[in-house]
C-alpha cells in the first residue's frame, strides 16, 4: 500500500463516519415525525392566557 492509498482510505473512512452520523440522525428525526401524530399539540398552555383576537 502506497502513501496515496492510504491517504485515500483514511479520508474515505471519516467520510464514512460522517455519513453514518447523518443517517443516524434522519432516522431519529423519521422516528419522531411518526410518533407526533399521536400527540394533540393544541392544547391550552399553562400559565399562558387565552389570546383574545382583535
Amino acid at each position: 500500500m502506497e502513501v496515496s492509498d492510504a491517504k485515500n482510505l483514511k479520508a474515505l473512512g471519516v467520510e464514512n463516519a460522517k455519513l453514518g452520523k447523518l443517517r443516524a440522525e434522519q432516522m431519529m428525526d423519521v422516528s419522531t415525525l411518526k410518533e407526533m401524530p399521536g400527540k394533540n399539540f393544541r392544547g391550552p398552555v399553562r400559565g399562558v392566557a387565552p389570546w383574545i383576537g382583535p
